[in-house]
């Protein structure tokens, strides 16, 4: 058997995490669930990460790094309604075949919004960096249609995560690609 080099291991680490933590959150999530679905003891895993908390980082990171890829990667060498419309294309299809990829975001907001309550601030202040970084992505696509490209992005999160089937009447007027057709059941 092939043994994995650290690297290898704390990527399995980072989705295992994604998936734990989207289902959970970051207080309903173990570190030992994590390590038992990697397959490695507790105290490898503190090897890997100095604590739960930058396994939760890790994991809102990759989330949004990987929208931001995928979304940029869909708008390459367009620009913007073609842009606009390649990019939600992608977004939709991304949390269609990854809906854990959309409950990670979603804890990843609850889990700021618990964190600055705390007065920790370093973790709010590194999602928001991560945020802008997909704003100032899009925005260099679709130009001024940011914010409602954006604000679309959001209402679209939360009806899919709220669990509203494609075809319900709250899909009806969006964009084409907004409208969840083909979204995989939660």
């Amino acid at each position: 058997m092939v043994r994995m080099s650290a690297e290898e291991r704390r990527e399995s680490v980072i989705r295992a995490a994604i998936d734990e933590f989207a289902q959970k959150g970051f207080y309903g999530t173990s570190t030992e669930v994590i390590a038992k679905r990697v397959g490695v003891s507790q105290p490898y895993l503190f090897r890997l990460f100095p604590d739960k908390k930058a396994m939760f980082a890790a994991a809102a990171r990759r989330c949004m790094d990987d929208v931001r890829r995928v979304m940029g990667e869909a708008a390459e060498g367009l620009e913007g309604e073609e842009a606009l419309h390649a990019m939600a294309d992608a977004y939709s299809q991304l949390i269609s075949e990854h809906p854990e990829r959309l409950q990670m975001q979603m804890q990843t907001y609850v889990t700021v919004a618990a964190a600055e309550a705390e007065g920790d601030h370093e973790f709010g202040e590194a999602v928001r960096a991560g945020w802008m970084k997909l704003w100032d992505a899009v925005e260099m696509s679709v130009g001024e249609e940011t914010r409602t490209f954006l604000a679309y992005g959001m209402l679209i999160n939360t009806l899919a995560a709220m669990g509203f089937p494609p075809g319900h009447r709250v899909w009806h007027g969006m964009w084409p690609a907004a409208q969840m057709k083909g979204r995989a059941e939660a």
